[in-house]
């Protein structure tokens, strides 16, 4: 009897730690959407930031809030480029970060998983043989 109470309290973590790996495994799906985001945004914002690099100090630089074009000072404009490049490359280290953890975690509770499925079999094996 208590063999069978045993294979069904595995069974139970087995699921536990299945559920929690799949949700492992949709954060990290989250940040690689995320990091493709950054990426993307990094990219446009360099290629801003060579465009301002390249005027003349007398330009006209336009931003684009809303509906209405409102005249800017490029040196304004080149600060805040700037700025929007070193809090994506922020974020980017931070998603980074957070995916390495979690790919981490998920080869934890992958290990964990292949140990309570041998377990598992050879709790069943030896039902089987008796």
């Amino acid at each position: 009897m208590s063999s069978s109470m045993a294979l069904r309290d595995l069974q139970r973590d087995l699921e536990s730690k299945a559920n929690d790996l799949a949700k492992i495994q949709k954060d990290i799906a989250k940040d690689h959407q995320l990091r493709k985001k950054y990426t993307i945004q990094l990219g446009e914002n360099e290629l801003v930031l060579k465009e301002l690099d390249l005027l003349e100090e007398d330009a006209n630089v336009y931003k684009l809030i809303g509906p209405v074009l409102v005249k800017q000072d490029l040196a304004e404009a080149n600060a805040n480029v700037r700025k929007r490049i070193e809090y994506i490359s922020a974020e980017l280290k931070r998603v980074d970060a957070s995916i390495q953890d979690n790919e981490g975690q998920q080869n934890s509770k992958r290990e964990a998983m292949m140990k309570l499925q041998q377990r598992l079999q050879s709790i069943q094996a030896g039902k089987a043989k008796a």
